[in-house]
């Protein structure tokens, strides 16, 4: 069978799975780096470079970079840290992705802190088939321990698999499922997830995701719901650029709604990011996330040399 059509018939039955199960809500943004969080938790229909390890293995394939990120962030409300470095390169036939991450947090339970902390890494894939569909692969290996009572420990392999589909140039469609095989974990969980991202500008971009929990109870549907927008300014030589990204989160089951924040600095060796997510109905949660970002040579589409 060609490839291509093998991908997209795949894609088709992760779609129909998930119509088939009650679908539930999870938040995995603890992981999220600051632009994804600035847009609402969405982009997995444009997830380039590092964003490929954590939303849309397949956005590793839109674009043609060498990139090296590391971002830290950090949430009030449990002191929680997170600390991911990564190094991704799009200019090869076979884009793939190195990546580490490092999560802790001491929430209190009666009085008392209790810890957990995550170590993960893994390696991320993908390939472009034509313009119009694109596949990734994210293999990665976590190690969680907790002293919550509730949660326990756990550890293993697990694969997210995901594809991108331009229907049209100023439209993309991110279609991801995560934590596909291995043991059930409680805070690994199977999801999928959908979004849509529409670029009528080359300096404007919308996106909205729709994230789904496929292992809680039946009569818990529920889901996680964000979008975002982003204007890139580029006054002068246009050689510096600023993205301003705003957006909002709203999780169903947890009935708690976020605002979220963001802008950055960009220029073609360097970009600084720094995003916000701000609890306004359910609580009080503050989450501040930043990132800095290394590029090295960047391939012109369509030819074999490279841009420095």
């Amino acid at each position: 069978m060609n490839p291509a059509r093998a991908i997209a018939l795949s894609t088709f039955w992760l779609v129909v799975l998930a119509a088939e199960v009650g679908a539930q809500s999870h938040a995995p943004g603890d992981y999220f780096g600051p632009r994804e969080i600035a847009l609402g938790e969405s982009m997995r229909a444009d997830a380039r470079g590092a964003l490929a390890t954590t939303l849309n293995p397949a956005g590793l394939a839109l674009g043609s970079e060498l990139v090296f990120e590391g971002s830290f962030g950090h949430r009030v409300e449990d002191s929680a840290n997170s600390i991911t470095v990564s190094g991704c390169d799009s200019t090869v036939p076979m884009p793939g992705c190195f990546y580490y991450r490092y999560f802790s947090a001491t929430p209190e339970l009666d009085g008392s802190e209790r810890r957990r902390r995550v170590h993960e890494g893994g390696s991320t894939l993908a390939r472009g088939f034509s313009r119009l569909l694109t596949v990734g692969l994210n293999v990665k290996y976590f190690d969680y321990e907790s002293e919550l009572m509730d949660e326990g420990d756990s550890s293993g392999f697990t694969i997210d698999v995901g594809a991108v589909v331009r229907p049209i140039d100023v439209m993309a469609l991110g279609l991801v499922g995560y934590h596909l095989i291995g043991d059930d974990s409680p805070q690994y969980p199977r999801m999928f997830a959908v979004g849509v991202t529409v670029r009528p500008l080359s300096s404007l971009s919308l996106s909205f995701d729709g994230l789904w929990n496929m292992d809680v109870p039946d009569d818990q549907s529920t889901g996680r719901y964000g979008g975002g927008i982003e204007f890139f300014i580029s006054p002068g030589s246009r050689q510096i650029g600023y993205p301003l990204r705003a957006g909002a989160v709203h999780d169903v089951g947890a009935d708690r709604t976020f605002v979220t924040a963001g802008i950055g600095l960009l220029s073609s060796k360097l970009g600084i990011d720094v995003g916000a997510r701000q609890e306004i109905d359910g609580g009080d949660e503050l989450l501040v996330q930043a990132s800095v970002r290394i590029f090295g040579p960047r391939r012109i589409p369509g030819t074999t040399r490279y841009r420095y």
